[in-house]
Parts: C-alpha cells; sequence; structure tokens
C-alpha cells in the first residue's frame, strides 16, 4: 500500500513531537488512567468462579466430611469415590445452595440442617458422599446445570461413560431440618424426588455431550449482568435491523409489473 509524498510530509511533525519526553510522559499519564478505570470496572464485576482452596479443604477434612463443589473441580470431585469398572453407583447428595444474590440470604437454615446431617453421615457406613454448591460463589456453574438454589440433587455415579442419574428435590427454606433429611434417606428419594433428564444434565444433557455446557453458562451468567434497559435496547436493536434488512430487500426488488387486462395476452419475455 502506497502512502502520499504530502501525508508523509504531513506526519513528519507529528512523529518529532511524539518522540519528545514531554509528549510520552503525557502518553504515559494518560494510559495509566485508562488502566486505572479498566481496573476499578473490572473490580466491580462478580467474580464468576470464587474459590477459597483453604476453606474447601478444611469442610472436607472436618467433621461433616463436605466436598465444595467449583468450576474447576466439579467433575473430579464426584467421580474421585467411583472405582474403575464398578457397577454399583456412588450416592452422591449435592445441595444447591447460595448467598444474598441468589438466595436472598434465606439458604441459612437449609444449609445449616445439611451440614449437620453430614455429620452424622460422616460416621455411619455406605451413606452418601455430601457436597455443596454455591451459585454467589459460582454463577457460571449453577447456570450451566440450570440449578436452582434451595434444592438438593442426588446424584448416582458410576464410572466414565456410564450415563448418571440425577434425582431433584426442592427442599423447604424455612422449615427442613436434618430429621428430615436423615427420613428422607431411610425412605428413599426415589418416590419423592424427581429425575432430571433435560438439555441442562451436567453428564447426560446434549449440552454437555457436545461440550457446550460451561460456555452455555457463561452466556447465561453474562446475559444476566445486563440491566433490563441494556437487554431491551439490544432487542431494539436488533429488531430495527431486521425491518432496515426487509424494506431494502423489497426496494431492491423494484416494482412488480401491472396485471394485463382481462382478455389480452401477457407480452412474452
Amino acid at each position: 500500500m502506497r502512502f502520499p509524498s504530502a501525508s508523509a510530509l504531513l506526519a513528519l511533525p507529528l512523529l518529532v513531537v511524539a518522540d519528545t519526553p514531554d509528549y510520552q510522559a503525557q502518553f504515559q499519564e494518560y494510559l495509566g488512567q485508562a488502566q486505572g478505570y479498566f481496573e476499578q470496572l473490572a473490580s466491580n464485576l462478580p467474580s464468576p468462579n470464587k474459590f477459597d482452596p483453604v476453606a474447601a479443604a478444611a469442610a472436607k477434612a472436618g467433621s461433616t466430611k463436605v466436598d465444595v463443589i467449583s468450576l474447576h473441580n466439579w467433575r473430579e470431585t464426584l467421580y474421585a469415590s467411583v472405582a474403575p469398572g464398578s457397577t454399583t453407583p456412588e450416592e452422591w447428595w449435592l445441595l444447591i445452595t447460595g448467598g444474598n444474590k441468589t438466595c436472598f440470604g434465606h439458604c441459612g437454615r437449609v444449609e445449616a440442617a445439611f451440614n449437620e446431617t453430614a455429620g452424622k453421615f460422616a460416621v455411619e457406613l455406605g451413606s452418601p458422599h455430601m457436597a455443596l454448591l454455591n451459585c454467589d460463589n459460582q454463577p457460571v456453574l449453577c447456570n450451566a446445570w440450570s440449578a436452582p438454589v434451595g434444592s438438593l440433587w442426588i446424584l448416582e455415579m458410576l464410572p466414565e461413560p456410564s450415563p448418571i442419574s440425577i434425582f431433584t428435590k426442592r427442599l423447604n427454606l424455612t422449615t427442613t431440618t436434618s430429621d428430615d433429611l436423615i427420613q428422607l434417606h431411610k425412605d428413599g428419594y426415589r418416590t419423592v424426588a424427581r429425575e432430571h433428564d433435560g438439555l441442562f444434565h451436567p453428564f447426560n444433557g446434549a449440552l454437555a455431550q457436545y461440550g457446550l455446557s460451561i460456555p452455555a453458562g457463561w452466556i447465561l451468567w453474562g446475559f444476566g449482568l445486563l440491566p433490563s434497559w441494556a437487554f431491551m435496547i439490544l432487542i431494539s436493536l436488533f429488531s430495527r435491523r431486521m425491518m432496515a434488512s426487509r424494506m431494502e430487500a423489497q426496494m431492491q426488488g423494484g416494482a412488480r409489473p401491472a396485471p394485463a387486462p382481462a382478455g389480452q395476452a401477457a407480452p412474452r419475455r
């Protein structure tokens, strides 16, 4: 690509000025201000993967033996208890919980009941493995699974690539106690829980089969960050674009020829 000599001559003074210390100092100042602005903007965004490995290890090693599920450890955690070639499912109880953002501060009671139950299960042979998924800390994973807070997921884990059965049950956030969960285990969950077999199934669903589960979670989480007015603006822009494209196509098509009078043959083309 060739540049005109006149443009090159006009650009010479700018190049000379840009090489001066004053200009470089001013440029660095503007660059620092821009970097500070973007860092402040990034700090205000909620974290999609808040995970404390020290607290998670303490919960696992404590008396309750509860695993904390995150975006990066959920698969290896759930499969860790499964022996290769096993035909007997390993039962996992996973509580979908949250804080002020996703559960509006109402999950504390049911989470305490779950932890109390985990402590009782920890001293009993053959009891389910227990885990927590906090949607305040793991919004991408909760969106990828379409997992509502305040629900209990019971997973029957088998070695890969065997299909995994998941049963879900909504828990009462104000009245659920440890005794209720113990009774659920004694009576059996299959009669009162609903089997999860939808699109967002983390193992058997169509999204998971094609490796799209986690990307879908990121997209849904990103849409959740948009305020309602921004979402409406996007819809308005999209609809206007569609209408403009349709009008343009009609104008390019031109006017249709008028129909021939009755009894007169249409002209040949």
